[in-house]
């Protein structure tokens, strides 16, 4: 399940409104034969990617899947029929679905005689798949909101990891420019964001939503930043402190993280300390 959720993470910028989901195939003697992964939306399952690469070797075999395997034909064919007409014995679930139709994916598998196992590492899968999960309730998206602080000149808006970027849907620079975190990787149509949004900086989530993202990162400080997390709309903060005196005290400055969220990780990051802090 470990490998099923570290392969998952692959899939993070591309398959929203999808959820990024990983698939491990064991073969009948328990051996590791076949991995998939949902790669984006509107192109195959974590499951059915698995499946394919298994071929034969998945009868009477094993799916570990960090997600509950969906039950309804759209793009592409349910894949619980998929894991029922490849044969497989016993399928592993780390995390359920709440969007799930009718009666699940893991009740049907059970009905056709398939061995189901579910919440198996699901706060490990909830690594990855948290933020999607976490849109899905709140009926926004999962925001993160990254930025420096500092001594006046050390304030920038160059912001470190260009990885974080592409972990999420869409960015929103200082400026309010809106881009995808990883360009050219949804296809498209998959995200249609108005030049001109309009209205309150919440009601932007709203649009956004519609649009598909599931997880957007907020760059650097701005009024809008302030305006979602003063309304309880960011979820996550990221802060980078750069090396100051031991003299220099920030007055009516951010010198943490700010008021309202819990701090989860403090690392060193070259020269700079980042914070990470959850509402």
């Amino acid at each position: 399940m470990r490998r099923a959720i570290a392969i998952s993470a692959q899939g993070l910028g591309s398959t929203s409104p999808n959820p990024p989901v990983g698939c491990v195939i064991l073969d009948s003697d328990g051996r590791m034969v076949s991995e998939g992964y949902h790669v984006r939306k509107g192109e195959a399952h974590a499951e059915f990617n698995a499946l394919t690469a298994a071929g034969k070797l998945a009868d009477g075999g094993t799916a570990l899947v960090t997600l509950e395997p969906c039950n309804h034909h759209g793009r592409t064919p349910p894949c619980r029929e998929a894991l029922i007409n490849a044969k497989v014995a016993r399928v592993v679930i780390a995390v359920m679905d709440p969007t799930s139709r009718g009666e699940g994916g893991a009740a049907l598998l059970r009905k056709a005689g398939v061995q189901v196992e579910q919440d198996v590492l699901r706060d490990e899968a909830l690594l990855v798949l948290g933020p999607w999960l976490d849109s899905v309730r709140s009926d926004r998206p999962f925001v993160t909101w990254i930025f420096e602080a500092g001594p006046p000149h050390g304030r920038c808006a160059v912001i470190r990891h260009e990885n974080l970027r592409e972990s999420h849907d869409l960015v929103v620079r200082p400026d309010g420019e809106i881009t995808e975190g990883r360009p050219g990787n949804h296809g498209r149509g998959v995200f249609h964001v108005p030049s001109s949004l309009g209205g309150t900086a919440v009601e932007t989530l709203g649009v956004l939503r519609e649009s598909g993202a599931r997880s957007i990162l907020l760059e650097g400080l701005s009024s809008c930043a302030d305006v979602l997390s003063a309304a309880g709309a960011v979820d996550q903060v990221v802060v980078y402190l750069p090396d100051t005196p031991h003299s220099w005290a920030p007055p009516g400055q951010v010198t943490a993280i700010p008021d309202g969220y819990r701090l989860t990780a403090a690392t060193r990051d070259g020269d700079h300390v980042r914070l990470v802090g959850r509402r």
